[in-house]
């Protein structure tokens, strides 16, 4: 997008922003593990994260949950809104506390969200209201059939080829949906999906909040990660402030018997934040979605050209953010959600 001003980062910045990206030491000294990994001090972490969070470049550090492995219900979105009332309709489905991500997108179908609900909610009651209440001319549900890649790992370097292959763990299958967590582990979720304190023992302070030890909020925590409920507990990005202008939805019309190995094929590249095979209908042939982020469309470019060259893929389109209306990290359990459809649908319990 144009107009946007990126911030120089000297080689430590972009070591520890390589580093918390992909996994933030769960320990009860993380700034310390941090700063020994780049033999630097713990202060010189704490206070370059805090100037990183001060200049937008860092958005968020905390756990990332599976949202279905908690038996959440969620979908990408694909709306048409009048080109007149783009901007409109985008900020009645951003008002929404489940939705999470919002952005306009150069295509006929140019708003593209993501929506999540609980258990004991309807995504497509959700779905239907928002559509309504934005006047949308059309809505299309783009459910995961299957997932083979999430997880951004931004190279902050510059010295890392678009077509490289990724450094992120493998996809894991998560949880069985619709597992219920008891009241303690809810309340450690709460903390744990919040922003991470700049402090020296921020999971001891996490604990002292609930009334339980440190040692059990970060075994709890790893114990989420084992049971698929939670992916990691990482550092999502400003992607524009860090440099990373062009954001493009690359999607792929892939032959049904070839879905899997392209998927895979797809998700082994570095540029390719998430992978899922999606549903197609009438007026939207694709079923293969890749994420890519470059630092220019060019850059986006030479990673779809890439992808093309190795799965012999070449029906595609890309479908460029040139807006954002809404990015935050998903919150569970929580009343606001409940008060909207309190309002909207007139249901709901409380959190």
């Amino acid at each position: 997008m144009p107009g946007v001003k990126t911030q120089p980062l000297d080689r430590i910045d972009q070591e520890l922003l390589n580093l918390v990206q992909v996994e933030f030491p769960v320990v009860p000294a993380p700034f310390a593990s941090l700063a020994e990994t780049l033999g630097v001090g713990e202060d010189e972490v704490v206070d370059r994260l805090g100037a990183l969070k001060k200049n937008k470049i860092i958005r968020q550090i905390s756990a990332i949950f599976d949202t279905r492995a908690l038996g959440y219900k969620s979908s990408l979105v694909a709306t048409r809104a009048p080109a007149d009332r783009v901007d409109q309709v985008a900020a009645v489905i951003s008002d929404h506390p489940g939705v999470s991500h919002n952005y306009r997108r150069d295509h006929e179908f140019n708003i593209w969200w993501t929506v999540a609900v609980p258990p004991t909610s309807s995504l497509e009651e959700n779905v239907d209201a928002l559509h309504a209440l934005a006047g949308a001319e059309a809505t299309r549900l783009m459910q995961t059939i299957r997932m083979f890649k999430i997880g951004v790992d931004l190279d902050m370097t510059g010295k890392r080829p678009m077509d490289a292959k990724t450094t992120l763990p493998a996809y894991r299958a998560s949880a069985k949906a619709g597992e219920v967590l008891d009241d303690g582990e809810i309340a450690i979720l709460r903390e744990l999906q919040e922003d991470i304190a700049l402090e020296p023992a921020p999971f001891a302070e996490m604990a002292r909040r609930i009334g339980i030890g440190e040692d059990n909020v970060i075994g709890t925590y790893r114990r989420f990660v084992t049971e698929g409920r939670c992916r990691r507990f990482a550092a999502v990005l400003h992607h524009r402030q860090a440099g990373f202008v062009a954001n493009a939805m690359s999607v792929w019309k892939v032959p049904e018997d070839r879905i899997d190995d392209v998927g895979m094929q797809m998700a082994g590249f570095a540029a390719v934040s998430h992978c899922y095979q999606r549903p197609t209908y009438p007026d939207w042939p694709f079923n293969l979605f890749g994420m890519l982020h470059g630092r220019t469309k060019g850059d986006c470019e030479e990673a779809a050209d890439a992808i093309a060259s190795e799965t012999g893929v070449d029906e595609h389109a890309m479908l460029y953010s040139t807006k954002e209306y809404k990015k935050v990290r998903v919150r569970y359990y929580t009343e606001d959600f409940f008060a909207w459809e309190r309002e909207h649908l007139g249901n709901g319990s409380s959190a």
